[in-house]
């Protein structure tokens, strides 16, 4: 059986600031380097910085080499001890990244070691090379160091910046483009991020799953789509599409378990905790739930086409479209009035996101039924309160290409 040795780091420039961590996987027998990863994260401390820069080598090793047995080397006494099991972890952030890092340690055989920093130069200089390019890298020993370079596809943007916009983009980063309230707007602006969830089993099967019935957490598809999405979240204010918005400072999820696994992968790769609000979770679909469009349509025909032309009727056992949107408009205002001027990332499902919508756009009941929204897409509405709303883009997946 081999063993592989990890070496992994982490660093923020401000503490928190930008941050970055860096993950070396080592052949144990033959010294060979493995592969070298260097992830940007966006603002986070140091210690959150450490455990990501962990748990991108677990990840790797599980993926590739789950056979081996594993020896991690940090020079971070508080990631060895915990992870040792030794010292308690009391801080939420931390404890959510625990748990991600046990659950891939669960599947391995991993040893855990103390190094003093020097012995620890190789991360060290992936993590700080990570802040330096504000950037994500991986580069195997398998990789085709031959592949051509495309021009204009290097990254842009740096740590605490924000990026350059197209001339033919107008954008004010405090007032709405148009404004209908009288006197003009008072409140503040919130940027709101809606998540939808990554894939399910129920998903995959184009099975319906709302508030109730089963409650899966994420398929292995479901996951790296949550991955996919945590790193465009995390590109927001300093590079890419929404650079010139306000990077995210808040991470709010539905209480449901495939919104929360979500919500915590893109946490670890932020370093915010994450926030449960109950008036944001899906439709309760009653005893649809489980049953694909096609089911429902055979055995509640005239139930089915009634709910979606009414406010007021239920599916059987379930929720009016009229209750669920007073709950979910009830949500998004306290988003807004706890968060009031901060960036936030809402992660829910494809009812809530359609609501957050509704609302933007003053619209009715159709709101309800047009828009698409996909897995792990991002839809963001800016809002000031209830005085105006700007919707900047909607079901966005180019990041899962």
């Amino acid at each position: 059986m081999s063993t592989l040795i990890i070496e992994a780091d982490g660093g923020s420039r401000g503490n928190p600031g930008p941050a970055g961590s860096g993950a070396v996987v080592i052949d144990a027998d033959t010294g060979e380097i493995l592969v070298e990863i260097a992830r940007f994260i966006g603002v986070a401390t140091n210690n959150v910085a450490e455990y990501i820069g962990l748990i991108s080598a677990l990840e790797w090793i599980t993926d590739n080499r789950s056979e081996a047995s594993v020896n991690v080397r940090m020079d971070s006494k508080l990631v060895i001890e915990q992870m040792s099991g030794n010292w308690k972890i009391k801080h939420p952030d931390m404890q959510q990244l625990a748990i991600r890092a046990n659950q891939l340690a669960s599947k391995l055989r991993v040893s855990y070691q103390w190094i003093p920093r020097e012995q620890n130069s190789r991360a060290d200089a992936l993590a700080n090379k990570a802040m330096d390019e504000a950037e994500d890298s991986t580069i195997s020993s398998a990789s085709d160091a031959s592949a051509p370079t495309i021009p204009g596809a290097t990254g842009s943007g740096s740590a605490g910046t924000h990026g350059t916009m197209s001339s033919v983009v107008e954008f004010n980063r405090t007032a709405p483009s148009s404004v209908r309230a009288p006197g003009g707007v008072t409140e503040p602006l919130t940027t709101v991020i809606l998540v939808r969830h990554g894939r399910t089993a129920l998903t995959e099967s184009k099975k319906i799953s709302g508030s109730g019935g089963e409650n899966p957490f994420l398929s292995e598809a479901g996951i790296e789509d949550a991955k996919a999405v945590a790193r465009e979240l995390a590109k927001i204010g300093t590079s890419g599409p929404w650079a010139h918005l306000e990077a995210p400072s808040v991470i709010v999820a539905s209480p449901i378990n495939r919104t929360v696994h979500t919500a915590t992968i893109i946490a670890q790769q932020l370093g915010i905790a994450v926030e449960k609000n109950e008036d944001i979770a899906e439709i309760a679909f009653g005893d649809w739930d489980g049953h694909t469009n096609e089911e429902v349509l055979a055995k509640w025909p005239e139930e089915f086409r009634r709910w979606q032309g009414s406010w007021d009727v239920s599916p059987p056992n379930g929720e009016s479209l009229e209750a669920f949107d007073l709950r979910v408009q009830r949500g998004r205002r306290r988003i807004l009035e706890q968060h009031a001027g901060k960036t936030v990332v809402v992660v829910t499902h494809v009812m809530p996101t359609r609501g957050f919508l509704r609302a933007a756009n003053e619209g009715g009941i159709s709101a309800y039924w047009r828009p698409q929204i996909s897995p792990c897409s991002i839809s963001i509405v800016r809002f000031w309160g209830d005085q105006a709303a700007e919707i900047i883009t909607m079901n966005s997946t180019s990041h899962l290409v």
